[in-house]
């Protein structure tokens, strides 16, 4: 890997006027914000219902979400998917993205090993997220694991502190600023963002690792019978 130390961030990829997901989509196959790109086989961008009443954002993609393009479709996709229905929520109502938008590894064998990235490749990457929030307009925001949490709340943040509990968003980021305005036309105007509301859990590739799977799963599906409470209140 090259150096991680400094990166030119995403921001000057994201055209200036996009006004929907997909155009944010199609110049993010472009983005060198990061050195990451060079070892990745693709961007994964964001997927899901453009008007979804909860985003999750995780922390990259994996191995088989680099090769497929998309996110959340290897194990801890599914132990997501399962998490969703067992907890109650809908699953046509969901955004699925990441923090981080290209797969970090390093090769053992033949092998792609996960790796988490570092902060320079959060923050360089951080722009792509702030777009995809001015699109969305969601209800609860799910962050999965500290890369995700440290994304949008800041390096301060413990999930394990503060996991299963409601914040208020986006005065819980660690720049509220980003949020708070968002676009309504491709002539630059611009109204504040509905308030809503986040919560952080484990991210499901740590149920995967977990001595007890059963219980870390169950922590997984209380956290999110949560959000299913709030959305139903």
């Amino acid at each position: 890997m090259a150096d991680t130390e400094t990166a030119p961030g995403a921001q000057r990829f994201i055209p200036p006027q996009a006004d929907t997901l997909d155009e944010l989509r199609a110049a993010a196959s472009g983005c060198r914000g990061c050195e990451l790109y060079r070892d990745a086989s693709q961007t994964v961008f964001g997927r899901g219902d453009t008007t979804a009443r909860v985003v999750f954002v995780g922390e990259q993609p994996g191995d088989m979400e680099d090769q497929k393009g998309l996110p959340f479709v290897g194990p801890a996709g599914r132990l997501l998917r399962k998490a969703v229905d067992d907890a109650g929520l809908d699953p046509g109502h969901i955004y699925l993205t990441n923090a981080v938008k290209h797969f970090r590894f390093e090769m053992r064998g033949k092998r792609r090993i996960h790796q988490t990235p570092d902060r320079v490749h959060i923050t360089a990457c951080r722009p792509w997220l702030v777009a995809e929030f001015a699109k969305l307009n969601p209800e609860v925001i799910v962050v999965l694991g500290a890369t995700a949490a440290k994304a949008l709340l800041g390096p301060a943040f413990r999930v394990t502190r503060q996991r299963g509990e409601l914040l208020p968003w986006p005065a819980a980021a660690q720049h509220p600023e980003d949020f708070q305005r968002v676009p309504v036309d491709s002539a630059g105007g611009t109204t504040n963002a509905p308030p809503a509301q986040l919560l952080a859990t484990i991210h499901p590739s740590a149920v995967l690792r977990a001595d007890n799977q059963d219980v870390a799963y169950d922590g997984l599906v209380a956290d999110l019978t949560v959000v299913a409470r709030a959305l139903a209140g």
